[in-house]
């Protein structure tokens, strides 16, 4: 499997204790793992890793924003993402990573690949329904939406339809229903 040289994290080198690792997230991650759900992101992405005699502890923490269409109206926006994620990482016989939350490496190992963890954590922090907050708030003016009020079918309109189109013969049969 392909791997980013940038999200590898050699822990063989590391003292006991906390160290952290930054990363910008930008459309060309993205493009690695082929996600074209979005046009682009700016994320800034936090790992901390508490490395213990027997195992490592990964905090994952990701804020920014990612430029999405909205389901709606199709128009562009940047919508906000947040979240976290917790990772242990414990050494065995073979890689196992069946479980979200606890990744086995081979006793072998001397570095750690973060970038699919990176990649899950933010693209589930996207929200399934993206609705531009213009939407919400009454004050999206687009080209879409002029033209459905236009198209919009109004009381009066209904109500000036069914004048012109009624036939004579269809009252006969509407007093049947009222004579009763």
């Amino acid at each position: 499997m392909k791997q980013l040289n940038e999200f590898l994290i050699p822990f063989i080198g590391l003292k006991l204790g906390k160290h952290q690792f930054d990363y910008q997230i930008n459309k060309a991650f993205f493009d690695f793992f082929e996600y074209d759900d979005f046009e682009s992101s700016d994320i800034k992405v936090s790992v901390v890793l508490e490395k213990k005699s027997t195992m490592l502890e990964l905090n994952f923490k990701h804020k920014g924003t990612v430029h999405v269409p909205c389901d709606l109206t199709n128009e562009m926006f940047d919508m906000p993402i947040k979240g976290k994620l917790k990772l242990i990482v414990q050494f065995g016989e073979v890689f196992n990573d069946d479980n979200d939350e606890l990744l086995i490496l081979p006793h072998g190992e001397h570095q750690i690949d973060v970038s699919q963890t990176i990649y899950e954590m933010i693209v589930l922090s996207i929200p399934l329904k993206r609705i531009h907050p213009g939407i919400k708030e009454g004050t999206l003016d687009t080209e879409a939406l002029k033209k459905l009020k236009e198209l919009s079918v109004t009381e009066t309109k209904i109500a000036h339809k069914e004048e012109e189109n009624i036939d004579p013969r269809w009252d006969k049969l509407k007093q049947l229903l009222t004579d009763k």
